[in-house]
């Protein structure tokens, strides 16, 4: 009954309260991430908590992955070393689960399925870089090096990625893939070794081949939509892509595309601050309910839109967008596995991750928030 209870609060706007310092929702997230580790029985972080079910699912190595670094900037820049600690924890442990060929699973440490997967695989190596950075520890920088040459390897001459899609994803042909381009930026300034960012690049080359006139980026979502429609959360893993290959490998037509789609994404935000889940290929909306992971990592995306193009109009958009998912956080509940975590979908019944609270919504949640506070000390953020 429980997820009904928060599903009449958020059908009634009674969720939506206040935003508070951004201190104190940094905290809350923060302490939520932690509790989502603690409640696996490894080092991983849990995929999420189901409050429909009333439970944690298993540690997810994908999103583990890209928490790595967000953690690390959290104990930097706010004086709480225990979540550095607990992220080398986490870089170890996926270590312990990387597979043999130097590829990251597909879904849940507990899924029947074991197989390499392209995407996961970028998403960890974020983790693996920023540890190796941190710790000097030489295991982890073999990791990152075996991920990266298992990715490079199974990239084809066009720059796409063909073999190893998701057995968890229905699209097969992924434009989204470029936030793994960006993986391998990341894997090339700790081993060097111009084949990574090489292979960033012509993926961008490749994704922009295949864009519509109007700066669409077909085959970008989860599943494979009759219209080709996407998700806020994936056309954001586009556009950081494009945006960051283009700075590392000085691609000027990378930066200028990610500009306009995240106009084009700008263009679509509501007066609350708040962005349509999914998104039509002539940029409308095509949902009334929001991806709130969406709404942190645009937030995030025009941040550094901001800082890269010397544009401040890309301010506002941001900072309406991290009030809205800071207004919706719950910081007082009685529940545990609810305060502090970040919805998939406001309302929570919506169609991304219903009823749950994905570890990935509050590690793009984190950087947001940390990227508008900190500003210039921080623009490395995962």
């Amino acid at each position: 009954m429980r997820h009904l209870f928060k599903l009449v609060e958020d059908r009634l706007n009674l969720s939506v309260r206040p935003a508070q310092a951004i201190e104190r929702h940094l905290d809350a997230a923060a302490q939520w991430l932690l509790r989502a580790q603690a409640a696996t029985p490894d080092d991983g972080v849990a995929h999420c908590y189901d409050v429909r079910q009333r439970r944690w699912h298993a540690s997810y190595p994908e999103t583990t992955g890209y928490i790595i670094p967000t953690l690390y900037d959290y104990a930097q820049h706010y004086g709480r070393p225990e979540y550095a600690e607990a992220a080398r924890r986490m870089a170890l442990w996926e270590r312990e689960v990387q597979l043999p060929d130097g590829g990251v699973r597909a879904g849940c440490i507990d899924a029947e399925v074991v197989a390499p997967t392209i995407f996961n695989t970028g998403q960890v190596l974020f983790g693996w870089a920023r540890a190796y950075r941190e710790t000097g520890d030489e295991r982890l920088r073999d990791s990152l090096a075996r991920a990266a040459d298992w990715l490079a390897d199974a990239q084809d001459a066009d720059g796409a990625w063909r073999r190893f899609p998701s057995p968890f994803t229905t699209t097969r042909l992924a434009t989204y893939n470029t936030r793994s381009a960006f993986g391998l930026v990341r894997a090339f300034e700790v081993l060097g070794g111009e084949r990574y960012l090489a292979a960033a690049s012509v993926n961008c080359a490749w994704a922009l081949h295949n864009a519509a006139p109007n700066g669409w980026l077909p085959g970008n979502s989860l599943t494979a939509m009759g219209d080709d429609s996407a998700l806020t959360h994936t056309i954001a893993y586009s556009i950081r892509g494009l945006l960051e290959v283009g700075v590392a490998a000085g691609k000027p037509e990378y930066i200028e595309h990610a500009v306009r789609m995240a106009r084009a994404v700008a263009d679509l935000q509501r007066s609350d601050g708040s962005l349509p889940a999914f998104v039509k290929p002539d940029w409308t909306p095509l949902t009334r309910w929001s991806c709130v992971t969406g709404n942190a990592q645009m937030a995030l995306n025009w941040q550094r839109l901001m800082r890269i193009t010397d544009d401040a109009a890309w301010f506002e958009p941001a900072r309406r967008a991290n009030r809205f998912n800071m207004a919706i956080q719950d910081l007082d509940s009685a529940d545990a596995a609810v305060r502090g975590g970040i919805k998939g979908s406001h309302p929570i019944d919506g169609g991304y991750m219903r009823y749950r609270y994905p570890n990935w919504a509050a590690k793009f949640f984190m950087d947001a928030l940390m990227l508008e506070h900190l500003g210039e000390r921080i623009d490395n953020v995962g």
